[in-house]
C-alpha cells in the first residue's frame, strides 16, 4: 500500500471499536481525510493527543480500500488544549471547523487549510474575542468559496455606499430603491465591522462595541449558512441573531 505524508487540521473525531478513531482532517494537499487511527484510545498510545480536535499535524498515513490508516503523527500546532479549556474558544473553534468540513468536501483548496490554520492559531493566542475570531474566518472562507459579500456598494444595482440594509440572499448591502422585505437595517458601526472582518483589519475590529458585534455575528452566520444551503449545528446553538 502507497505511503503519503501531509499535514492537516482534525476537524472532529469519532470512536470506531474498542481503541480506535476515525478522524476527520482537512489537509494542506489532498483536502478532507478520513482516516483510522489505531489505537489512539488506549491510555499507552504515543499521538493519541496529537489527533485530537484543533491541532495541527504531520501525518503519516498508509493507503487502504475504503479508510486511509494513520501511522505517525507529529503535532505543528498544539491549539487544542488552551481552545478546549475555554468555553467561548472551543464554541468558536466548533463553528469555524464546521464550516471548513462543509466548504471542503471536494477537491484539495490549501487556501483555505492556510485560512483555518491561521484562524485557530489566533484562537488559541487568546488576543481577541472568539466572536471576532469566528466571524472573520466565516467571512473570508465564504469569500475564498466564491461567495464574497459585500459592505460598500449596493450588490444588486450598484449605487455608492455607504448602506445599512442587508439582504444576505443578494450577497450584502442594498440600497433603499433595492430593499427587499425583511432585510435588517444594521447601525453604520455594524457595517464598518463586517467590512474590518472580511478584510482581517483587527485593529479595527478589536475596538467595536457590544452590539456592533452582535449585529455583525447574525450577518455572518446567516451568510454561510445560506450559501451553504444548510444549516449548521454550532452556529445556530451560539450565535447572536442580528437586530
Amino acid at each position: 500500500m502507497p505511503l503519503y505524508r501531509d499535514e492537516g487540521v482534525v476537524l472532529r473525531t469519532r470512536k470506531l471499536g474498542e481503541a480506535d478513531r476515525i478522524v476527520t482532517l482537512l489537509t494542506r494537499q489532498r483536502g478532507l481525510l478520513r482516516a483510522v487511527a489505531k489505537g489512539v484510545r488506549r491510555t499507552s498510545s504515543k499521538f493519541g493527543a496529537r489527533l485530537e480536535p484543533f491541532m495541527v499535524a504531520d501525518v503519516q498515513c498508509f493507503e487502504g480500500r475504503t479508510l486511509d490508516t494513520i501511522t505517525q503523527a507529529v503535532t505543528l500546532g498544539a491549539y487544542g488544549p488552551p481552545i478546549s479549556v475555554d468555553y467561548d474558544r472551543y464554541r468558536a473553534a466548533s463553528a469555524m471547523v464546521e464550516t471548513a468540513e462543509r466548504l471542503s468536501d471536494g477537491a484539495p483548496a490549501e487556501n483555505q487549510y492556510t485560512l483555518l490554520v491561521g484562524a485557530l492559531r489566533t484562537l488559541a493566542a487568546g488576543k481577541i474575542a472568539p466572536e471576532l475570531v469566528r466571524d472573520g474566518y466565516l467571512l473570508r472562507a465564504m469569500s475564498l468559496a466564491g461567495w464574497t459579500p459585500g459592505f460598500d456598494d449596493c450588490v444588486r444595482c450598484g449605487a455608492p455606499g455607504p448602506h445599512t440594509l442587508v439582504t444576505v440572499q443578494l450577497g450584502g448591502v442594498v440600497c433603499e430603491d433595492c430593499r427587499v422585505p425583511g432585510a435588517p437595517r444594521l447601525d453604520p458601526a455594524s457595517i464598518d465591522l463586517l467590512r474590518a472582518l472580511l478584510a482581517g483589519d483587527w485593529e479595527h475590529a478589536v475596538a467595536s462595541d457590544e452590539r456592533a458585534r452582535g449585529q455583525a455575528a447574525g450577518i455572518a452566520s446567516a451568510f454561510t449558512q445560506w450559501h451553504l444551503e444548510r444549516g449548521l449545528r454550532s452556529l445556530n446553538a451560539h450565535t447572536n441573531r442580528s437586530r
